[in-house]
């Protein structure tokens, strides 16, 4: 169940940027917030390396594998 969070005695300056960057990213403030948070509160260093070591597991059990892209990102510099 989503909660509520007030945060109080912000710097004038620091609340007039948060403005603009949602303003930019066409949200309110309060969307832009929120997403500042769900953003800093997602997953750390450890589970990321986690996360893809049981990915690359994963793939390898099933022995799938990936091509080089070197060429194509060549290809797509070149254009």
């Amino acid at each position: 169940m989503p909660k509520n969070v007030l945060v109080r005695n912000i710097a004038e300056d620091t609340l007039e940027k948060l403005k603009k960057k949602a303003a930019a990213n066409n949200r309110s403030l309060q969307e832009e917030l929120k997403e500042l948070l769900e953003v800093h509160a997602g997953p750390d260093i450890v589970e990321v390396r986690k996360m893809v070591r049981e990915n690359l597991e994963k793939y390898r059990k099933e022995d799938r594998k990936f091509s080089d892209s070197t060429k194509d990102i060549r290809e797509g510099r070149e254009r």
